[in-house]
Formats: structure tokens, C-alpha cells, sequence
């Protein structure tokens, strides 16, 4: 076990996780156990990554633009980093819409599985707060540039949701020292540079636990689900959806291979600690440790790029969570049997798009997000808890797998980037290139 790759041991701590969580199942004490003994672990091991996320925000970005030459650098890396932001997360909404369309897997749903998902979780709190969550707040077309500036730099910090208002000041912060004489703003740099070693080496020793952590994440999610019936009714939805994410995992490593040469196998073994992570969390936040360190250490783009895009990555672009939504809209529109014509489907891209860019990488935001793409194109108030409880009994898997692709899509504009700035660099990792 020592001597294996972090990625193999992870991918044995989750298949130990979910053996574990199976073998529970078959006790009546096996759920308790599992809850009270084990996930504790694993809320332990999130915790810690979430402890060093903002601080590594801070630390990376700034470091990052500090050290760039002038103001001129911050530019290109900026501009080019939207572009591809926004690009992917379109190809990801458009790719989720044709697949639902040509599937239909909302079609035929029964009004008897539609009741009796309504009866099971019309009062579960976790989806009527939710909805209350989006509701109580009508969005305007220009919140998302409001929520990103704090009036309390403080707040922000104590704060995972507010990550979006940690990268504006930690921008602002970083084009200021650019802005200042180069001795006036020497005893800063050191001082982040030093901040930022700390923060990579606690990142170190947290990842030996991930095994470990993973074991317990997956175990309390196996021991905890109940209701296969209504899974499998809705394994149509959940199959459209994976295939959208698998359809976008094609798209990364095509674009890697046509524009950088590198292998698909160079790409995904140098990110797959990181996806695995990903997996297992549900949160871009949480691993973004991890995906700076794969990234920089293992994909070989340099630190001024992975610094800069990464942290803005984790926060506005969520490729899978804008897919999700796309299928899971029409999905219930379809099951509701709620007709949508074209202008409802582009108000879909454009809605997802937004709610992107201000949705919290944590676990469970992207349904937040769905009520308020839901209310976009029409659905009544009366009918959102039945869409929410049409889905939300697979939608904790699902989460797993959009943030798989929220974090390689990251990870793939990092990387393209990098080469497009000559900032991309030979790794560690076999089979580079395919040549």
C-alpha cells in the first residue's frame, strides 16, 4: 500500500467504503453504526480541506498575480480564462439539452411514482428549504456582479459560500501590488510566498487521510440509501445525465489532445486524484487543494497560471452543475408533462449560465440553483416541491459526478492556458505525449 499511487488508494478506500456500506445494509444496527462511528471521519477529513480552502484562495491568487511582470500578463490570463470558462459552459448546457430532447426520459413517468415521491420528501426541510432559499430572493439579471463584491473583506473570509467575494479581493489585492513600487510591496510578497508553502504542505498531510476519509464518506452514503424501487424508476434521468458527464469528459480530453498534443491518459491519470476526491466530497471547494497540486506538480502548468484559474474555476465554472441543470429542467418538465418550446430551452442556457457563476462549490448548491432555472422557464410555485422530490432521491450520486466534471473542466482550461502562454511545462507523468 505504501509504494501505490494516491489515486489507487483512494479507488481501494472506495470500493472498501462501499462494500462496507453494503454489508451494513444487511444489519438492523448497521445504518447507527455506520453514522455514529464512521462518517464521522470523513466530516472530519472535509472539514479540514474546507479549513484551508479560502486561505489557499488567498495565498495562490495573490501570489499568482503578484508575480507576474506587469499588469498586461494578469490580462491575457484573465481574458483567456473567461472565454474558455464561459465556452465550456455553454458546450455543457447545449450538450445536456440535446440529450434530454432525443431521450426523453421524463416521458411516460407514472402519476402514481410522481405521488408517491411527492408523499416521501413533501416535508422533508432539506427540499423546502431549498426552494424557500430561491424563492424568497427573486433573482435581477445583474445579482451575481453585486454578490461577488463584500462590504466586509471579514465576512467573506469566515465564509465558504462567499468564495466569489475572496477571489474579487484577493484580485484587487493582487493587481494593487502589481500597481506599487516593486520594494514597497517585496515585504508582502514574502510574507504570501511563505503563507503559501505552509498552506501546500498542509494540504500534503492532509491527502495521506483521503483513503481513509473516502472509506467513511462512501460507507455512510451505501448505508443510507433506502428506496431502490424509485431509483430504479428514475435510473432513465440519472443515466441521461451520466451520459452528458461522460459526453464532457470526451470534449476535455479532445480539446487537450488537438490543442496541447498530451495523451488523454497523460491528462486524466495526472487529474484523477483530484476527480476521485471530487467524487467523494461533492465539493469543487474542498478539492481544490488537490486539484492545484495535481495540476502545477502533475499536469506541469505553471504556478502563475494554476493559481489564477483554479481558485476561479472552483467558484464560477461548474460545466457538470450547468449540464445537471439543463437535463434535470426538461426532465421535469417532461414528467409533469409541462411543454417547453424553443424560447424556454434557450432561456434554460442562459439562466444555467448565470447560476453558474454564482453557485456555491459545495454539496447540494446546484439544487438551489435548479429551482431558480425551474421558476425561469415557468414551472408554478405549486408544482417545484414535486419537481425537487421527482428528483431529489438520486440526486446526492448524481452530485458526485458533476463535480467530477466541474473539477476536470478546470483542470483542462488550466492546461489550455498554460499552452497558449508558453506556461505549460514537462511532468512527472509517463506517456506525455502521444507522438
Amino acid at each position: 500500500m505504501r509504494g501505490l499511487p494516491l489515486h489507487w488508494k483512494i479507488v481501494i478506500g472506495m470500493a472498501l467504503g462501499i462494500l462496507f456500506g453494503l454489508l451494513m445494509t444487511l444489519f438492523s444496527c448497521g445504518k447507527e453504526l455506520v453514522n455514529d462511528w464512521i462518517a464521522p471521519f470523513g466530516v472530519i477529513f472535509i472539514r479540514l480541506l474546507k479549513l484551508i480552502a479560502i486561505p489557499l484562495i488567498f495565498t495562490s491568487l495573490v501570489k499568482g498575480i503578484s508575480d507576474l511582470k506587469d499588469i498586461s500578463s494578469f490580462k491575457h490570463i484573465g481574458i483567456r480564462t473567461v472565454i474558455l470558462y464561459i465556452s465550456t459552459t455553454i458546450i455543457a448546457i447545449t450538450i445536456g439539452l440535446l440529450l434530454v430532447n432525443t431521450i426523453q426520459p421524463g416521458e411516460g413517468m407514472s402519476r402514481e411514482t410522481v405521488e408517491q415521491l411527492t408523499v416521501t420528501y413533501a416535508s422533508d426541510e432539506t427540499i423546502t428549504s431549498n426552494i424557500r432559499a430561491a424563492i424568497t430572493h427573486e433573482p435581477k439579471p445583474l445579482d451575481f456582479l453585486v454578490d461577488m463584491v463584500p462590504d466586509n473583506i471579514f465576512t467573506a473570509f469566515g465564509n465558504n459560500s462567499l468564495m466569489l467575494q475572496v477571489i474579487f479581493f484577493s484580485i484587487i489585492f493582487g493587481i494593487c501590488m502589481l500597481l506599487i513600487s516593486h520594494d514597497k510591496a517585496r515585504p508582502v510578497s514574502l510574507l504570501i510566498d511563505g503563507l503559501n508553502e505552509i498552506i501546500l504542505k498542509m494540504v500534503n498531510l492532509i491527502m495521506q487521510i483521503a483513503p481513509f476519509a473516502v472509506f467513511a464518506l462512501l460507507a455512510q452514503i451505501i448505508a443510507n440509501t433506502d428506496n431502490m424501487e424509485i431509483l430504479v424508476k428514475l435510473l432513465n434521468y440519472g443515466m441521461t445525465v451520466l451520459l452528458g458527464l461522460i459526453a464532457m469528459i470526451a470534449f476535455y480530453v479532445i480539446v487537450v489532445y488537438f490543442y496541447t498534443g498530451r495523451s488523454p491518459k497523460w491528462f486524466l491519470s495526472g487529474i484523477a486524484p483530484a476527480q476521485l476526491l471530487g467524487f467523494s466530497t461533492s465539493s469543487s471547494a474542498a478539492t481544490l487543494p488537490v486539484t492545484m497540486e495535481r495540476v502545477t506538480d502533475h499536469l506541469g502548468v505553471d504556478n502563475e497560471v494554476s493559481s489564477f484559474v483554479l481558485p476561479v474555476g472552483a467558484t464560477v465554472n461548474m460545466d457538470g452543475t450547468s449540464l445537471y441543470q439543463a437535463v434535470a429542467a426538461v426532465f421535469i418538465a417532461q414528467a409533469l408533462h409541462i411543454p417547453l418550446d424553443f424560447g424556454d430551452q434557450l432561456t434554460i442556457v442562459l439562466t444555467a449560465l448565470l447560476a453558474s457563476i454564482g453557485s456555491a462549490a459545495v454539496p447540494g448548491a446546484g439544487m438551489v440553483m435548479l429551482v431558480i432555472v425551474l421558476e425561469s422557464i415557468g414551472i408554478p410555485a405549486d408544482k417545484l416541491a414535486i419537481g425537487i422530490a421527482l428528483i431529489f432521491a438520486i440526486d446526492r450520486p448524481l452530485d458526485m459526478c458533476r463535480t467530477v466534471i466541474n473539477i476536470t473542466g478546470d483542470a483542462m482550461v488550466s492546461v489550455v492556458v498554460g499552452k497558449s502562454l508558453g506556461k505549460l511545462h514537462p511532468s512527472d507523468t509517463p506517456d506525455q505525449l502521444n507522438r
